[in-house]
């Protein structure tokens, strides 16, 4: 529920200070017509503490009802009906604190300034309306942006949710299916790949509920995945780490690079029998992480320019969640070479 602007401390401040100085202009202005002190100090005082008993009326039922578009009118009534109910408040209180001699000149003088209260009256009250119709719009347009914000923030936490869980399948299985080979083969690789395996996950899972890790961090839950491949690869897989001092503290999103080596292995190494070397290389330029892959491959059985796959398309689709950009991931092919540009902007 909005709330009432005479409630919010930088508007109800200078509403009152705004009212006072009105009642003491009123005053002075009944004293300056010929009338005594006690009369223009009660006048201001009935007529200016009814007005102020009508706002804050209406800004309570404007707080529960604001009209819309084609009932606008109801603005216009409810200012007539509180602006016509002042006049009899005004004679009623008066003639309870003047005597009759009093009673007789101030009343003469409420008839022919009748006109001229409700329309100061109108005025105000109308002021007032106003004010606490465009209040409550503008208080019912922000909460609607923020359940927007918050439906549009969930849903993009659902999604990169989502996204890491297909990723953990994705990995397990490979991991799981090339343990089963080794286990008749090579039992002792075997339970080295579990330990390994095990080690990882354990990583990923305390990393789940994280937004940022360090790129050291980051770069230890790769060399454990790049561990386990080794196993699967053998002397196929090598890999080249270079990275400036200066990485070491800025951060990126959990699990980012997995799959983008993975993406690497997989047209490195799947159509080859040869050794491959993959390199990854981090550096710093302005306010970004830059991280580059590249790793080799054949044009002739590979085809990265096809397409990206699942891993590069959800690292693309996971930066553009959480940087709402698509210039932040890049791949292109050079002398047999298929380089992954990732760009991770900090957090400033």
């Amino acid at each position: 529920m909005a709330r009432s602007p005479l409630t919010v401390g930088k508007f109800r401040y200078p509403f009152f200070v705004w009212w006072i100085v009105w009642a003491i202009f009123h005053a002075a202005l009944i004293v300056n017509l010929g009338f005594s002190i006690k009369i223009g100090i009660l006048d201001s005082l009935v007529s200016n503490l009814q007005l102020l008993a009508a706002c804050w009326m209406i800004s309570n039922v404007l707080r529960y009802y604001l009209p819309q578009k084609d009932l606008y009118w109801y603005i216009l009534f409810l200012s007539l009906c509180f602006s016509a109910l002042t006049l009899p408040g005004i004679r009623l209180f008066m003639g309870t604190f003047l005597n009759d001699e009093e009673q007789v000149g101030y009343f003469a003088f409420l008839a022919k300034s009748y006109w001229i209260r409700i329309g100061i009256a109108f005025l105000l009250i109308g002021c007032m309306i106003i004010i606490c119709v465009l209040w409550y719009t503008l208080e019912e347009e922000h909460d609607n942006q923020q359940r927007k914000a918050d439906a549009e923030r969930l849903a993009k936490e659902a999604e990169l949710f989502k996204l890491r869980q297909q990723l953990q399948p994705h990995f397990l299985f490979n991991s799981l299916n090339s343990i089963s080979a080794l286990v008749g083969s090579q039992p002792q690789q075997a339970r080295k790949m579990i330990q390994q395996l095990s080690d990882f996950l354990r990583g990923t899972l305390k990393k789940e509920e994280q937004e940022w890790v360090k790129w050291e961090e980051e770069l230890q839950s790769l060399e454990l995945y790049l561990e386990i491949e080794k196993v699967r690869f053998g002397y196929r897989l090598t890999t080249v780490v270079e990275k400036e001092d200066a990485c070491g503290e800025m951060k990126l999103p959990p699990m980012l690079l997995q799959p983008i080596v993975e993406n690497a292995i997989k047209f490195g190494l799947y159509d080859t029998t040869d050794a491959v070397t993959i390199r990854i290389s981090a550096s710093t330029i302005e306010n970004f992480l830059v991280i580059t892959v590249k790793n080799p491959f054949d044009p002739e059985t590979s085809y990265p320019k096809q397409g990206t796959g699942f891993g590069l398309s959800s690292v693309k689709r996971r930066l553009y969640l959480l940087f709402a950009r698509n210039d932040l991931l890049e791949t292109n092919t050079e002398n047999h070479q298929f380089t992954t540009t990732v760009k991770i902007p900090q957090k400033t």
